[in-house]
């Protein structure tokens, strides 16, 4: 798999992705959910709201290095997980 560069951020974040599916997997099990109604008006479940994160982080990052470049990316991560908090608590 040299083909692929695979590096330890790339990694992490692999790892990362996988870990909150499981997680997301375990709870839905364990404690299953109906779904509820946010802002958007529209139904949604756990896994919705963290699909939409998930989507609305990678805008977010590319955003962010289309303005500022790759230097300062704690900052995108930063706004990501108040993006985050926001679409679990409101949407």
């Amino acid at each position: 798999m040299a083909w692929m560069a695979w590096t330890l951020p790339t990694a992490l974040f692999f790892i990362a992705i996988a870990c909150l599916l499981i997680t997301f997997t375990v709870l839905a099990i364990k404690f299953p959910e109906t779904p509820r109604r946010g802002v958007l008006r529209i139904e949604t479940t756990r896994g919705d709201r963290l699909f939409v994160t998930l989507l609305g982080s990678a805008f977010i990052h590319i955003g962010w290095l289309g303005f500022f470049g790759a230097d300062l990316l704690w900052g995108a991560l930063i706004v990501c997980l108040i993006y985050a908090a926001a679409v679990f608590r409101w949407v």
